[in-house]
């Protein structure tokens, strides 16, 4: 795990708050469960006073209280001895060994006097009062024996009981507010600790500065934009087409600014959209990707180079049968298997080849490329995984750049940094990488969405950039100016083989 500041473990413990609460509440209810089946014990306290008989002047007076004070410390480690502790079992008939009464007895020497406190713990209140005077009456009697001068009648030193120990009425355990607070403090104790292990062992990239990190280690490029996670993204391929102002559009709106600046002297043109593993959703970045470069007024071809999952077409309501292998086998022009998607062209797949690594990697791929790029302005081309399979870093030399994709708390640092590597092996270039499916409450870049135009609706909005997409350019000497913020896509004419109920239900273009 890479070294992490306050900020940053701040953010994992509430991005694991919901292990860290659920063991918190499990503590304490353990700290229920233990109050609710342990056995009520009661305490009775007894107190002694601690005296000398020969007091009849003020020095001797002094002198006693000095020793009775030396003298109680060491008479509270007699009251749990068997020489006490015995005769009380046997008196009181006590269904216990002397051994266990000793460990229910407590003593307590209040600092500077000559007091002894005895307290006795039982399950029955009024068993623990009897036993604590019981013990306090044959304690007395003990010391008075021990310190009593060989043939002398009395001792000189006296214990008088000045407390009698009374029935407690409530119990001193189990404490419920002390177990509920230790079971809490327990449980999110255990809970910060399984989260920060969790943090520890989750290689995932949950972070643009995770995603940063990760590509710095290889020396790789920037991280270009993150992209918010929809649901209906599945229904709605084009975020565009979904919500014109959306926060998903705005995100690859502003993947295309950022890739516009990846090299001003020598821009991109045919970009290659990739991913470390399947299922990371390369192929919706590819397709939106094509949709706001066209937006901005570009003829746009995307190519659906996965010749072993093909997608594209699937996702667009295309036909995907005819397209890149068709026309690298001499079959057919590109022309006549191009399709339309609306404001920009689709090169499907294909029929599937045996081969995929090594048609990609051929002369012939690079010449539909060139083709490509000559005839229109960019060139997206969706590819396969890099690191299952060959087929993506062989076709480095048709390709101006790579933009990788990762996915939100699925890619692994250690897969973004092998499928760098891989690119850069074959000397290919990364432009940047792109966080896919961020929940939007984790994405900290979350200014400014919702700042849409003032218009009626949804269907003001469409309208609007349909206007603003489709209508011809004009020329501005002797005609009215374009109307729009763009300019229209100047894309060439393409024969359209888009199926036609696909064409008819309007679902996707």
């Amino acid at each position: 795990m890479d070294t992490l500041n306050l900020s940053d473990y701040l953010r994992f413990l509430v991005r694991r708050w919901r292990i860290i609460a659920a063991l918190g509440l499990l503590g304490t209810a353990v700290g229920v469960f233990v109050t609710q089946t342990t056995t009520p014990q009661y305490q009775a306290t007894s107190t002694l006073f601690v005296s000398l008989q020969d007091r009849d002047d003020t020095v001797k007076l002094n002198q006693g209280n000095t020793f009775a004070q030396a003298r109680v410390r060491s008479y509270a480690e007699v009251v749990t001895s068997p020489r006490v502790t015995e005769p009380v079992v046997k008196f009181l008939r006590l269904d216990m060994t002397h051994s266990q009464l000793a460990r229910k007895i407590t003593t307590e020497v209040p600092l500077e006097t000559v007091l002894l406190k005895i307290t006795v713990t039982d399950t029955r209140p009024s068993r623990a009062a009897r036993i604590s005077d019981a013990i306090a009456h044959r304690f007395a009697e003990v010391i008075a024996e021990i310190e009593r001068p060989e043939g002398a009648r009395s001792s000189p030193v006296r214990l008088s009981i000045t407390e009698h120990a009374t029935k407690p009425r409530t119990p001193t355990s189990p404490n419920l507010v002390l177990n509920l607070a230790l079971g809490l403090v327990a449980g999110l104790g255990l809970g910060t600790g399984l989260a920060v292990a969790r943090e520890s062992l989750d290689t995932s990239v949950r972070s643009r500065s995770d995603l940063t990190r990760c590509l710095a280690d290889t020396g790789g490029p920037a991280v270009l934009g993150s992209v918010v996670l929809d649901q209906s993204a599945s229904r709605h391929t084009v975020a565009a087409d979904d919500d014109a102002f959306g926060r998903r559009a705005e995100d690859f709106r502003r993947l295309r600014t950022n890739l516009r600046f990846v090299d001003i002297d020598a821009p991109p043109k045919v970009i290659a959209v990739t991913s470390a593993v399947p299922a990371e959703g390369k192929t919706s970045i590819s397709i939106n990707l094509a949709s706001s470069l066209a937006e901005f007024g570009s003829s746009v071809c995307l190519v659906d180079a996965d010749l072993r999952r093909p997608s594209v077409a699937s996702a667009l309501g295309l036909v995907q049968d005819a397209g890149l292998t068709t026309v690298m086998i001499g079959q057919a022009n590109t022309e006549d298997v191009m399709q339309s998607a609306g404001a920009f062209s689709v090169l499907a797949s294909g029929v599937l080849p045996p081969n995929p690594a090594e048609m990609l990697g051929s002369e012939q791929f690079r010449t539909v490329v060139r083709s490509l790029a000559d005839r229109f302005d960019h060139v997206v081309i969706d590819t396969a995984p890099v690191l299952p399979v060959a087929d993506t870093p062989a076709m480095a030399s048709a390709v101006d750049g790579y933009l990788l994709a990762a996915r939100y708390a699925k890619s692994s640092r250690g897969q973004v940094t092998d499928a760098v590597r891989a690119l850069q092996d074959v000397g290919a270039t990364v432009l940047g990488s792109v966080l896919n499916m961020v929940p939007a409450k984790r994405d900290g870049e979350q200014y400014g969405y919702g700042y849409r135009p003032k218009t009626s609706g949804r269907r003001e909005r469409l309208r609007l950039l349909a206007r603003l997409m489709l209508r011809p350019r004009l020329r501005r000497r002797g005609r009215t100016a374009t109307i729009g913020v763009f300019p229209a896509p100047s894309a060439p004419t393409v024969k359209d083989t888009t199926p036609v109920a696909a064409q008819e239900g309007g679902d996707h273009h």
